[in-house]
């Protein structure tokens, strides 16, 4: 069970120490209802279906105007909530853009603003891709002002926040120069929490360029871990010389199942990883990590790293994280690992492979409630989405926490110091809400 300091310390990272490595399979499959929750109930506005004793509020949306003289961009994705005082906090929203996506025919940036871009297109101005930040007021449930804190990227999926106060907004990119762009991409850039505006663009090039989704970070040994959205990524750890300063370069390594190379966690053709099997882990070191041929997956593989399928949204916890994997498994409906660091040989196991559509169904971003069960937004692909937040008890068990009645999916579920308050973003049109509720109160 996840207690209150320890949810006040982690915020979105908080800790999942609580959390039984108990999966129950058919339990999964019987249960989509929480006991003390009850079913989700029609929202009148077509928006978000929710329990009773649930509410929600649209804090931003697409086009808002912004302090800065910009406007919310569309797709809304990964975000994490940093506390700045005892009421305010600071939501920093990814925006899963790329060159083909203009900024909006009203939207003129200054010379300024330009400076401070990472990457401009081909009409010198801004890929329109980055990072926004909101600061809200817990106490009067209000957005204060929001800007724009990092421009200039592309396709920022998703990240994870710091110890330290910061997000790393992570590029589902590999692009190079071309017409449209002038730089390579597939970075990693840091964002503080306590920015005002515009964030000097450094790419944090010692963890690699690939198609980074998601990153979190071990608050007691400082390594960050990193997922790949790829049908054959792989598993990275980043060893920062100085942990408090990830600019100052470090070791990439990859994943390897010990005695096993070439492990292949998806169970795609076969069911090679088990489930409730603890498998030890070993790291090696990877070279050339920039990879300008987009090879570092290949190149690790062949060295003898797992393979895993579309790694996502990750999340750690007191001595463990989880991530999710959202083709993995058998029916190709999405796993969620466990990586644990609780002995000297670090290990990982299948916590979750989902067999029903209706149970679990596309994983993405991942996080924890105030209770100790994980929350993970669906991102299924199909022409009529189905997409829920699910919650996933210490039991091993599904439930849905919410319904979105939109064509898009849910993103960046993040919950506020205080535990009362979830955060998540509807990817398209860019709708980011504020969900209030008895959430330190449920059944944990």
């Amino acid at each position: 069970m996840v207690t209150r300091r320890q949810f006040n310390k982690g915020m979105v990272s908080t800790a999942l120490s609580g959390l039984a490595f108990n999966l129950q399979a058919d339990a999964l499959f019987k249960q989509h209802i929480m006991p003390n929750v009850g079913p989700l109930v029609p929202d009148p506005s077509g928006i978000l279906d929710l329990p009773a004793g649930f509410s929600y509020k649209v804090i931003s949306k697409l086009g808002d105007s912004m302090i800065d003289g910009l406007k919310v961009p569309d797709r809304a994705d990964g975000m994490g909530c940093i506390a700045l005082d005892s009421e305010r906090v600071a939501l920093i929203r990814n925006h899963e853009l790329q060159p083909k996506h203009k900024a909006a025919k009203d939207v003129e940036y200054t010379p300024e603003q330009i400076a401070k871009s990472y990457d401009l297109d081909a009409d010198g101005s801004p890929v329109t891709g980055g990072t926004s930040t909101l600061i809200y007021n817990l106490k009067t449930q209000k957005t204060e002002r929001q800007f724009m804190s990092l421009i200039g990227t592309i396709r920022n999926c998703s990240g994870g926040t710091t110890p330290w106060g910061s997000w790393l907004t992570c590029e589902e990119s590999v692009d190079t120069p071309s017409k449209e762009i002038s730089k390579d991409h597939g970075y990693v850039f840091e964002v503080p929490a306590n920015a005002t505006g515009l964030v000097d663009p450094n790419p944090i090039k010692a963890m690699g360029r690939f198609n980074h989704e998601a990153a979190c970070v071990d608050p007691v040994s400082g390594f960050v871990y990193l997922t790949e959205d790829r049908n054959n990524s792989l598993f990275y750890r980043f060893i920062p010389k100085d942990k408090h300063s990830l600019h100052h370069g470090g070791q990439l390594q990859a994943l390897v199942i010990k005695g096993q190379p070439q492990f292949d966690t998806r169970n795609w053709s076969s069911n090679q990883m088990q489930k409730q099997v603890s498998y030890e882990c070993e790291w090696i070191n990877l070279d050339n990590v920039e990879s300008p041929l987009d090879d570092l997956r290949t190149r690790g593989y062949a060295k003898g790293a797992a393979l895993f399928a579309r790694g996502e949204g990750i999340h750690f916890a007191d001595k463990e994280l989880y991530f999710c994997c959202t083709s993995g498994g058998a029916k190709k409906l999405g796993q969620i690992m466990r990586y644990s660091v609780t002995t000297e040989t670090p290990t990982i196991s299948l916590f979750l492979e989902s067999e029903h559509s209706a149970t679990y169904n596309y994983g993405d971003n991942v996080c924890i409630a105030p209770n100790g069960h994980l929350v993970v937004c669906e991102d299924q692909y199909s022409d009529m989405v189905n997409n829920h937040l699910k919650g996933i008890t210490t039991k091993g068990e599904a439930y849905d926490i919410a319904k979105i009645r939109w064509q898009t999916e849910p993103a960046g579920a993040c919950f506020s110091p205080d535990g009362k308050t979830m955060f998540v973003n509807l990817y398209s049109p860019t709708t980011t809400l504020a969900i209030s509720g008895p959430w330190d109160t449920l059944d944990g």
